[in-house]
């Protein structure tokens, strides 16, 4: 790596002001949240509407002042900072097709020394759903518990599908300003919305294809045999979904085996992935996920491919079952989708990491009738989690980019570049911060995104 305007990260911190993720209150937790926000300060947009169109229609590009990380710096055996010097890059044809030493004299777009990262994904949003686009409009109190939010999603469905469409597509830009160019969606498949749902979201997908990716799993939010819609899953299974979902088997249909056989035979059957919503925190709960991990053993083809979201029931079980499952599910190379959650459920996350198991994390829900809370922001929930678990020095903080990455880091532990490297696809973001330590801790502003070589904004 060529060495040229040399730049130093720090991570400061109080003596003895760190937070115990085993004691935090709700209140402080959120107070201390907020202040993520206070740092973000503007930086020169490097795009503008009218550069945009040209620079799109060309199928190179040039980028320079690019700060790039380059290692760490040590103080005995402890990494304090992270170096980064400032290249030139160049695009072409959708990669990454040369990283040379910054030339400030060349023609090419001035990335006024923001930071490059990969670009980010939000791995458990629901694009087909969603209030967002409109106006204000806060969750109503809960009645019947899951079973009543489905007697209210029956109702209000037909309504919304209306615009359904266009409310995913200012979905999707709202996670492009926030530097994610991949989602991946749940969709619902039930008998109010029939396939409808389904094929609004991928009208949407269609339109926005050029600056952003997606992945369905075809989620039977009804419950597969409690509104009966076996039938539909089974037809949205050959409509381009990626993924055969389910919900709290026990809870919604009554039997863990039924309901989980019939996901994985589907999913078997269309040589699709599996991914889950498990929100049961008790018995069933743990069953399920011992249930799947079983038939994805019975099934190696299921290995890589099958998630848990959620998954809360990890967050209720003590510390030695917890280790216990997490092995287990690395073994059978099932994943995590875990929206982060805090306050009285705090999930064995770092645990899960220990084991090697895939986590991956998202918004789920921007503004619906079930939370207001999503902010579209993956770098945010990153943020949460380094928080939450107590990573706040340079190297842990740097780890936890890969939370909001989809597991690509800049550097290897030992402070090697790996990333961006010639031959890359060219899904990156510039960020106003001068590492990913920065960037993870103040939650920095996106100030561009690139998908597939081309510039989103």
């Amino acid at each position: 790596m060529v060495n040229a305007t040399s730049n130093k990260c720090y991570t400061f911190e109080k003596k003895n002001n760190t937070m115990n993720p085993k004691n935090i209150s709700r209140k402080d937790f959120v107070k201390s949240s907020a202040l993520a926000f206070t740092g973000l300060m503007s930086a020169p947009n490097i795009f503008s509407d009218k550069t945009l169109s040209t620079i799109n229609t060309e199928k190179e590009l040039t980028l320079k002042n690019v700060r790039l990380e380059t290692g760490f710096e040590y103080e005995g055996e402890e990494i304090v900072a992270t170096k980064t010097d400032l290249f030139c890059v160049e695009i072409a044809d959708g990669k990454i097709s040369k990283v040379l030493p910054n030339n400030t004299k060349a023609k090419a777009i001035d990335a006024k020394e923001l930071l490059m990262l990969p670009a980010f994904k939000d791995m458990h949003i629901h694009l087909d759903k969603t209030f967002y686009g409109s106006t204000w409009k806060a969750t109503r109190k809960r009645q019947g518990g899951v079973k009543g939010m489905i007697a209210l999603e029956q109702k209000i469905l037909p309504e919304m599908l209306k615009t359904s469409t266009y409310r995913a597509e200012k979905m999707i830009e709202l996670l492009q300003s926030y530097g994610s160019s991949y989602a991946r969606s749940h969709v619902n498949i039930e008998p109010t919305s029939k396939l409808d749902s389904l094929k609004n979201l991928q009208k949407a997908l269609d339109n926005k294809k050029a600056g952003f990716g997606a992945e369905l799993v075809a989620f039977p939010q009804h419950g597969i045999f409690y509104t009966d819609s076996a039938a539909l899953m089974k037809e949205a299974a050959g409509m381009g979904i990626d993924y055969i979902g389910g919900v709290d088997p026990f809870t919604i249909d009554g039997s863990i085996e039924k309901t989980m056989d019939f996901i994985v035979q589907l999913a078997l059957d269309n040589n699709k992935g599996i991914d889950i919503h498990l929100h049961e925190t008790g018995e069933s709960g743990l069953k399920t996920v011992e249930y799947l991990i079983d038939r994805v053993n019975e099934n190696p083809v299921l290995k890589g491919k099958s998630y848990i979201s959620h998954c809360f029931v990890l967050g209720r079980i003590d510390k030695q079952k917890q280790e216990e499952v997490a092995e287990k599910l690395a073994n059978a190379q099932v994943g995590i989708m875990s929206t982060i959650p805090f306050g009285n459920l705090i999930m064995p996350i770092p645990t899960l990491y220990k084991y090697g198991v895939q986590i991956g994390t998202g918004n789920d829900s921007i503004i619906d009738h079930w939370n207001t809370w999503g902010s579209g922001s993956v770098l945010d929930k990153t943020k949460t989690m380094a928080q939450l678990y107590g990573y706040n020095t340079e190297f842990d903080l740097s780890r936890s980019l890969k939370l909001a990455t989809g597991n690509i880091l800049p550097l290897d532990d030992k402070g090697s570049q790996q990333w961006p490297k010639v031959g890359d696809t060219a899904n990156l973001v510039l960020v106003d911060a001068s590492c990913s330590a920065e960037a993870v801790s103040r939650v920095s502003p996106v100030k561009s995104l690139i998908h597939q070589g081309k510039v989103v904004y």
